[in-house]
Order: C-alpha cells, then structure tokens, then sequence
C-alpha cells in the first residue's frame, strides 16, 4: 500500500491506458517498447555502458545523478541475472580481418546440432536459428582474404543434413560495432552523452593493421567475457602490470581494436520480434541507401554486403505487427530498393562473445 501520498505506479499505468485507448505499459512506438522492461535509470545506465564499458561507477553516478553504490548494485545484480553485460571486443577491420554473413540451410531435424557446433568454434559470432529452423545464420572472421577459402569451403560444416551454405563478405558498416541499439532509446540527453562519451579512436589510415602478440589475446579473451573485469585480473592473465594492463588498453582503444559493447536481454527491452532484412538494392543507391536504413530505430546493424542481396540489416521490433508496419512504412519509403527478404530469427544460439553454457540473456544488438 502507498502511503506517501503519491499515486501507485500500476494506477498511473492503468490511468495512462484508459486516456489513450491502449492497454496499460502499452509503448507508443517501437523505441518506447524497447525501453519497457528496465526502469529509468536502468536504460540510462544501459546507454552510459554503451557509451563507455569501463567507465568508473562513480563517473557514471556523477552524471545520472544517484549514488555510486546505486550504479554498482543495479549492475551487478543485472550483470548476475544475465540481463545486461559488457563485453570488451575486437574490430575485424582494424586487425586487417574479413567477416562473412554466412548462411546454411540444413535438414529440420540437424540444425540445431550444427548451429551449435559452428557456435563453439571461436572464429564465429551471431549464431541464430532463422527462418522455420532450416536455416542458421552466422558470422564468421577470416583472418584475410587468402584464408577465406579454407573457412568457407573446408571448416563449414560438410554433412548429408546440410542442404547449402551461401556467405557474403561484409563490404561496409553503416551501424554497429560500438553503436548499438541502446545509442537509439533518448535515454541519455545530449549533455549527458558528452560527459560520458570518451575521446574517438585515432587510428592512423596509413598503418598496417595491428598485428595481436600472445597476450593481447588472452586480454581480448579475458574483455569478451566481461568487458569490466579488473585491473588486477587482467594483469594476472596477461602477465602484464596493471600499469601496462592500461597502458594497452587505452592504446588498443585510440587505434580503433578495442571496443566495449553492451549484451541485454531483449524482454527487459520489450523487444519480441528479431528479424534478418537482405535488400537487393541498386549500385548507385546502396551508400545513400545504407545511411538512410542505419538511421532507422529499429535497426541494430546495417552493412554492405557482395552478392544479390546487396544490403544487410538486424531489425527489432516490438511485435508481428509493429514489423509489417515497419516493413511498409520506413522499408518502403527507402530509394533504390529492389527486392527484399526477411527472415525472422527463432532461436539464438550465440551472440558477440564466447559461447556460453547457459545464459538467460539475449544480445539485443547487431546482426
């Protein structure tokens, strides 16, 4: 019982249901449905991660305006629950990497087993059960273009369940990497985003790609499975000081290698529906095109990819029915369209980081 003075939060919602005809909690939008599960302050700690994974607590609490011991509870018990992460990870183009937008199609009855055995190998990401459950997508790396050959045609999976497999290099990134979805919700305002946005990578466009020694790997490996683990964990890992630990860190981040993601749940989001978009679009449109799609709320990533489906985008929306409007609406509308194929996603099975054994969380983010 309330007895403050105050109205009850569930009569507000009733309230706010009977005013403008829609059930109580009902988002108006897309972007308000992704902002349904989590309270206020947890989206706005959800956006200060995605801005910065390892920005201090007490940095973070500066800027929101609650305590640092608030910042560090709802963290951890949502980092607990599996609702919310920071993952700390590697971009393909600055280590001189190419990435495939891979897709197999299997026999019904297989696609589960092999969409779990491409997920255990470490050179995928964005393993997912599409589609009727007859088709698994994925993204796989190439260390560069002369050992594409070798992942595509002989680490695949080569089985009687497997029907075909078509992969498509990612040509171009118009959304994503250390922008996410999140960066979409407003949660943040602009003042806010400043304070805690850190300086951009600087890399230099003339150097070759960054080469990783041995334990810069066992830090990517250490960051991919938690973006804030410590200081001193880091340097037991890598051997280094912490000193060094950051050091690196910050030198990894200003050449454009290191960048801190956040993984959620989409329900705590009010996301239901997840749905691969490939768009045939035509050569003269496909930039103007990609930047128009990349600005869309309902877009997590957007990428040019080679072959007839030239445009590829992840796509969240609230329901079935806020898809089609999405699909006919913002889709229609967009210039040098040709053809369009969605598929919606039915299971996932891994997202940017290791595999885990059991997770309740869901990546909200990318492809």
């Amino acid at each position: 019982m309330k007895t403050d003075g105050k109205p009850d939060g569930r009569a507000q919602r009733k309230a706010h249901g009977k005013a403008t005809g829609r059930p109580a909690g009902s988002p108006t939008s897309n972007v308000a449905g992704a902002l349904a599960g989590f309270d206020d302050l947890d989206r706005r700690l959800a956006h200060a991660l995605q801005l910065d994974g390892r920005a201090p607590f007490s940095r973070i609490a500066a800027v929101l305006g609650v305590s640092d011991q608030t910042v560090a509870r709802r963290y951890t018990r949502h980092r607990t629950t599996g609702a919310l992460k920071v993952l700390g990870l590697a971009d393909a183009r600055a280590l001189g990497e190419i990435e495939w937008l891979v897709r197999v199609q299997c026999a019904p009855e297989a696609a589960a087993g092999v969409a779990e055995a491409m997920a255990r190998r470490s050179d995928t990401s964005w393993v997912s059960l599409m589609s009727g459950g007859t088709e698994i997508a994925a993204v796989c790396r190439a260390a560069s273009s002369e050992h594409s050959d070798a992942l595509l045609l002989q680490r695949l999976p080569r089985t009687p369940s497997v029907v075909g497999i078509t992969a498509h290099c990612l040509l171009h990134e118009f959304y994503g990497g250390p922008q996410g979805l999140i960066s979409k919700s407003g949660a943040l305002t602009d003042e806010q985003i400043a304070c805690l946005s850190p300086p951009p990578p600087d890399p230099d466009p003339a150097a070759v790609p960054v080469a990783l020694g041995d334990a810069d790997r066992r830090l990517f490996d250490a960051l991919a499975r938690d973006g804030r683990t410590p200081l001193a964990e880091l340097a037991t890992v890598t051997g280094w000081s912490p000193t060094t630990v950051r050091r690196r860190l910050a030198e990894l981040r200003t050449a454009g290698v290191l960048y801190y993601d956040v993984d959620y749940d989409l329900r705590q989001f009010g996301h239901g529906v997840m749905v691969a978009l490939w768009l045939s679009v035509a050569p003269a449109e496909l930039a103007a095109t990609g930047e128009a799609l990349a600005a869309h709320p309902e877009v997590a990533f957007a990428g040019a990819t080679t072959g007839p489906n030239n445009l590829f985008a992840s796509v969240l929306c609230r329901d079935v029915g806020a898809l089609y409007t999405y699909l006919t609406t913002r889709v229609a509308a967009l210039p040098g369209v040709r053809t369009m194929e969605s598929a919606p996603r039915i299971r996932h099975i891994k997202g940017a980081g290791p595999l885990a054994a059991a997770s309740p969380a869901a990546p909200g983010r990318r492809r």
